[in-house]
């Protein structure tokens, strides 16, 4: 997907205007459909045209043009253990962003986008499908593992 971003930004000054609109995957069904369609290898429905790819229409970045990064000194990690549903349950519920993330940031992009696919019920968390609209309960990671 990055390869596309760039470019569209590569003709961005040969137009007066770029909008780039994110849409969710409930109002994405069409192309929902077409996209299993073509994972399933089904047979296509009468009506639709079909154009096939041969090759790639984007040639990704290669990699002998990316500067390596400098080597650093060993870090130690620390990491900690936090359940992920607590920044989708505060963003839908008090449209707030934790501590340290700007709301144009990549991190509050990928709370805000999928935030629209999910639900409060009695501040429990639920996941809405996207095409059946069933409603699935999210669970912590460790409760996940178990099943």
């Amino acid at each position: 997907m990055d390869a596309f971003v760039m470019e569209i930004r590569k003709l961005e000054n040969k137009f007066s205007g770029l909008e780039i609109h994110h849409v969710v995957r409930n109002n994405n069904v069409g192309e929902d459909v077409c996209s299993k369609l073509g994972s399933d290898r089904e047979n296509v429905p009468s009506g639709v045209f079909v154009h096939k790819l041969h090759h790639p229409s984007i040639k990704a970045p290669d990699q002998s043009t990316i500067a390596p990064s400098p080597s650093e000194p060993d870090r130690e990690v620390m990491t900690i253990e936090v359940d992920w549903r607590t920044s989708f349950i505060d963003f839908i519920k008090d449209q707030k962003l934790h501590l340290g993330i700007d709301a144009k940031s990549a991190k509050a992009v990928r709370i805000i986008r999928p935030s629209k696919s999910y639900v409060l019920v009695d501040d429990k968390l639920y996941k809405c499908g996207s095409a059946s609209g069933i409603v699935m309960k999210c669970v912590p990671v460790e409760k996940g593992k178990e099943i």
